[in-house]
């Protein structure tokens, strides 16, 4: 999918985060990346094959004032 030089990181990748944002919808809560996976704003993921990954449970914890 992906066509930058030099190459975004696979969906595969544990980088995968770092591919460059092609369609943001933040009033939706996504962005999709070029290496085909969905972002969603609270970090949980759809790969390109359908696999979800949940947010980790540190980056929904609250953070102390």
């Amino acid at each position: 999918m992906c066509k930058h030089q030099p190459r975004c990181p696979d969906a595969a990748a544990p980088d995968r985060m770092a591919a460059r944002v092609t369609a943001s919808h933040p009033g939706q809560g996504w962005s999709l990346l070029c290496n085909g996976v969905v972002l969603f704003d609270d970090a949980g993921m759809l790969l390109p094959g359908g696999q979800v990954i949940v947010p980790s449970a540190a980056a929904t914890l609250p953070t102390a004032a």
